[in-house]
């Protein structure tokens, strides 16, 4: 099942011909192959030949032999019978050890413009990035937002029955291929989670899978609570299972580097610098994160706010929690428009709770744009300046 994703194609399709290499990175499955065909057939629809669009999807069997960079890096050239521009579409590139050398190689060629795909964040660190210093763009992929969702979807369907939905399945896009089966969608995501835990972080990092699962659990069923290494160490050894912060530290950070999990810093809005304590950690995904907590949707406030939370990510690229002095501001974001504040609540019918939310916003001097978003199905609002909006509105924008 495809489903358009035209930001994303989009996107890709603005750095066309430019000189960087263009890296998309996402968790597995979560549309980055699909984005490549779909950018492939609008190149053969702008008049490009078929073999001068090299397409090779490193998970599939047939390119095993592949694997190693030599031999990927003379098909490629192999396969480059002219000095015409060529199109070069590698997915899942850490797959190849040392596939750094290969894609060094092939992006200084002229007839060669470069694509290629990860599931892992570390793709761009380390070699690659001293490497490359300069000469790539990464495209971050998420599974698909509510937006997207929606549009794939019965369009009968209302917003609220949609977003329960939503929470439910998740945005992996094959779900929606699966029939609304609930068995079937349980193992599919299951049978994700169980690959990235397994051949993306545990072959890597040496890690233990049981505790990888339980760390993911436990992570997933906490989105959205200040959080140390230390903290979540003591709190697994109290629930029966015994680990150290070194341990929990390292696990971590392979969970956030194959995108199970989103680390955010706290912002310090007085002092205007990221501060290196506590951090706040939200998931890729409801349908996985329902999958982990046992069909648990409870507290719905705090998965609404790990929506919003992807959301903004996909919308304004750089995301904190604000800290200030007289309380914590949910999101401070640093996009291309410049910064601004957001408050997530699952409801603000009550006068004492909507106050409590906007005093957040009023201890903050200064007149960045600040945004209330709230799952309550009413006409947006503007509070002396805070705009209030619908979430279900806000987030099919």
């Amino acid at each position: 099942m495809m489903i358009e994703r035209p930001d994303c194609l989009n996107t890709l399709a603005a750095w066309k011909d430019k000189d960087v290499i263009k890296v998309i990175t996402g968790v597995r499955r979560c549309g980055k192959s699909t984005l490549m065909d779909m950018f492939k057939q609008r190149l053969r629809r702008q008049g490009v030949p078929a073999d001068h669009i090299i397409h090779l999807n490193l998970e599939l069997l047939e390119n095993e032999h592949l694997l190693e960079y030599r031999a990927l890096h003379d098909e490629v050239l192999h396969r480059c019978a002219d000095e015409d521009k060529h199109y070069v579409l590698i997915d899942e590139i850490q797959n190849v050890p040392d596939f750094q050398k290969a894609v060094d190689s092939l992006y200084v060629r002229p007839n060669i413009d470069l694509y290629i795909t990860g599931s892992n964040a570390n793709l761009l660190s380390g070699t690659l990035a001293t490497l490359l210093s300069g000469r790539y763009v990464e495209i971050p992929m998420l599974p698909l937002s509510f937006a997207e969702y929606a549009r794939a979807a019965d369009q009968s369907s209302s917003k609220r029955r949609l977003w329960s939905q939503y929470l439910h399945d998740g945005g992996f896009p094959a779900v929606g291929g699966l029939g609304g089966n609930d068995m079937l969608i349980h193992d599919y995501l299951d049978g994700i989670l169980n690959t990235i835990l397994v051949k993306d972080v545990a072959s890597r990092a040496n890690a233990n899978v049981d505790l990888l699962r339980t760390l993911a659990t436990y992570m997933y069923d906490n989105i959205g609570n200040l959080s140390t290494s230390a903290k979540i160490a003591n709190a697994l050894t109290s629930l029966g299972t015994k680990t150290s912060q070194p341990t929990v530290a390292a696990y971590l950070d392979a969970l956030c580097a194959a995108f199970v999990l989103y680390p955010v810093s706290r912002y310090d809005i007085r002092g205007k610098r990221i501060l290196k304590q506590e951090k706040k950690y939200y998931a890729v995904d409801m349908g996985l994160r329902r999958v982990l907590c046992s069909n648990d949707v409870r507290d719905t406030g705090r998965i609404l706010e790990n929506v919003v939370y992807l959301e903004l990510l996909r919308r304004e690229g750089q995301v904190y929690v604000g800290s200030g002095s007289s309380g914590e501001i949910d999101f401070v974001t640093n996009g291309v428009e410049g910064r601004k504040y957001w408050q997530v609540c699952e409801s603000a019918e009550r006068s004492e709770t909507l106050e409590r939310e906007l005093s957040s916003f009023r201890s903050v001097r200064d007149s960045y744009p600040k945004t209330l978003i709230t799952l309550d199905d009413v006409r947006e609002a503007n509070h002396e300046g805070i705009r209030q909006v619908y979430a279900l509105d806000w987030l099919s924008e």
